[in-house]
This record gives C-alpha cells, sequence and structure tokens, in this order.
C-alpha cells in the first residue's frame, strides 16, 4: 500500500517587483520550499486565507494594502511567520516593522544566501512553537482568565498588568494542556518580539516575576507548578472557552 504523504504548506512570497520574486522563488525552490507568490497586499491577505502558509516573504512598498498593513491583518489571523524584504532599511522602518509584529527584517539590496539562511532560522525556532490559541478563545484555569487576542489577563475578576513577555509565558503554559514545558520550550515561546537577549536561565526570572503578579506562591501553586529537572506546567486542568465579542 502506497501512502502519499501531503505537500508542506507553502512560503508566500509578496513583492510587486517580478525579478525580485522570480529571484526568491529561485533560491527557495533550490531548498525544495514550495512557494506561491502575490504582487499586492490584498492578494497575499487571500493566500494567507487560503494557503495557510508556512512563512512570508513581505515587502513593505506593494499595491493595495502596503506590508504593514498586511503584517497587522495577518497578526489578527494568526501567528505566521514573516520576514520584510524592503529597500526601506533604515533603523526607523526596521523598529516599526518589527513593533508590528514581523519576526524578521532583511533590507534590499540583499544576499539570497543570506536570505535561505534567515528563513530555516525563522523556521527551527517558530515551528518548535506550540500552536497559536485561536482568535475569540479564553484560556480559564481555577479563578484565573486569559485572552491572548486581547492582551487580557484576570484573576478573581480583577485585571492583573503583565508585560507582553509574560504574557506569551503564560498563554504557553495554558496553552500546554498540562504538559511540562522546558525552559527551552518556553525560551522559543517568548523570544524574538523586541525583548532583547533572553536565556534559558532568565526564564526562571520570569516565571518568579510572573508568579508574583499573579499573587501565585511556588510552594503550593494555583497557575504555575515547578517541575523539578523538567521544566513548569500548568498546576491543573485547563478549560478553553469561546470569548463572546
Amino acid at each position: 500500500m502506497i501512502v502519499t504523504m501531503p505537500d508542506p504548506s507553502p512560503i508566500l512570497v509578496v513583492d510587486d517587483d517580478p525579478k525580485i520574486v522570480a529571484l526568491v522563488r529561485t533560491y527557495l525552490e533550490r531548498e525544495r520550499y514550495p512557494v506561491v507568490t502575490a504582487g499586492d497586499g490584498r492578494t497575499a491577505l487571500r493566500l494567507i486565507d487560503e494557503e495557510s502558509p508556512r512563512l512570508v516573504v513581505l515587502d513593505l512598498m506593494i499595491p493595495e494594502l502596503d506590508g504593514l498593513a498586511v503584517i497587522r491583518a495577518a497578526r489578527e489571523r494568526g501567528d505566521v511567520p514573516i520576514l520584510i524584504l524592503s529597500a526601506r532599511g533604515a533603523v526607523g522602518d526596521r523598529i516599526l516593522g518589527l513593533s508590528e509584529g514581523a519576526d524578521d527584517y532583511l533590507p534590499k539590496p540583499f544576499s539570497p544566501a543570506e536570505l535561505v539562511v534567515r528563513v530555516r532560522t525563522i523556521l527551527r525556532r517558530t515551528e518548535r512553537r506550540a500552536p497559536a490559541v485561536p482568535s475569540g478563545t479564553m484560556l480559564v484555569l481555577a479563578d484565573l482568565e486569559a485572552d491572548p487576542a486581547r492582551h487580557r489577563v484576570t484573576v478573581g475578576g480583577e485585571e492583573v498588568v503583565l508585560s507582553a513577555l509574560e504574557l506569551r509565558l503564560l498563554g504557553a503554559l495554558l496553552a500546554a494542556d498540562g504538559r511540562v514545558l522546558t525552559r527551552d520550550q518556553l525560551l522559543d515561546a517568548i523570544h524574538g518580539e523586541g525583548e532583547g537577549d533572553v536565556t534559558d536561565r532568565a526564564i526562571d526570572q520570569y516565571v518568579k516575576r510572573l508568579r508574583e503578579k499573579l499573587g501565585d506562591d511556588p510552594a503550593v501553586p494555583r497557575y504555575v507548578a515547578t517541575v523539578r529537572g523538567a521544566g513548569y506546567r500548568a498546576a491543573g486542568p485547563v478549560e478553553r472557552r469561546t470569548n463572546a465579542r
């Protein structure tokens, strides 16, 4: 019996310059990445919905919707990795692109070989992460409620102000459905969004700070439990609820 494996999700290349598209496609396909392309922002969003790409290589200066608008709309849909490839290479442009939610930024003119390395690195990092929590889903543990899409956490009905990094850390633990996450796995979950260098040793400090803000006692944990020699997990069963908007 022959079993046919499904083709992997493609990489979406978005640029209105056909020469750039052809060059990027050639180098990615040499590495056996399937590729789909778009020449404008509206087509890019349609292909994100239809193709569920594993990564988007995105120019900022494209017609219909510019690249920043595409990033914002893509982030409302999920967490597809995005590599900006743009002639707008000033520091301010890079900061803006990354702050909007891109995973990396490569200015033009660029080395196609470097592009491939960056794509491979992003995929290696992001494809180890736990799946994103669908938009509109609330994670509930005891009297703690977390709404990742709205960046909102409450304990006993009172809102708790967490940093973006702490929100990602808590979200990863709750979304793991009770599985133990190692420090490396938690590092992958919170890394790469402008928080600076984060080491696996720093994870313990971030967990400590998170517990303090949640009022969680590590000796008798209600929300975050330590698994000695392994990592951390949610301290109890996590319920997923649809959050009415």
